[in-house]
């Protein structure tokens, strides 16, 4: 089975923006960690960054085609800032049918007030929150089994 992992806008300087918040871990790194982790559970992993909306909705897009076709488990998604100001992003998902992982890297919950809330959560399939990079591992871990007793 395939998993698609998407990252959103900014997670392109991880390893340099506020590392005593995100860890000194770079976009590479977590996509290699994220291989790892498919790999050991049989599955390929896919891995995509933009800091552009409409490229992550078209992604989700895709992804739904994918998932309804058999080939796709479903989407583990660090939508960064997106995640609290994106109704777009939260329709995506919900139009493409799509399981997504919603996955932070920080406890959102323990930051500032603006990031409390979450336009993706609604329609996630489940959310990892506050684990560093080792999240992305919980998120893929998490979203195949989820799919291995759905289809049960």
């Amino acid at each position: 089975m395939n998993v698609l992992v998407l990252n959103g806008p900014n997670l392109n300087l991880l390893g340099t923006r506020e590392p005593s918040v995100y860890g000194a871990t770079t976009l590479a790194d977590v996509e290699a960690l994220c291989r790892e982790a498919g790999a050991a559970r049989g599955a390929s992993v896919d891995c995509r960054q933009s800091n552009h909306e409409g490229q992550l909705i078209d992604w989700i897009h895709e992804a739904g085609v994918a998932h309804r076709e058999g080939r796709l488990a479903g989407v583990v998604f660090n939508a960064g800032a997106y995640t609290h100001t994106s109704i777009a992003l939260h329709d995506a998902i919900k139009g493409a049918g799509v399981p997504v992982i919603e996955v932070h890297i920080s406890n959102v919950h323990a930051r500032e007030s603006f990031r409390h809330h979450s336009w993706l959560s609604p329609v996630a399939a489940g959310i990892v929150v506050g684990f560093g990079v080792d999240g992305y591992v919980l998120a893929i871990d998490g979203l195949l089994r989820k799919t291995a007793s759905s289809r049960s």
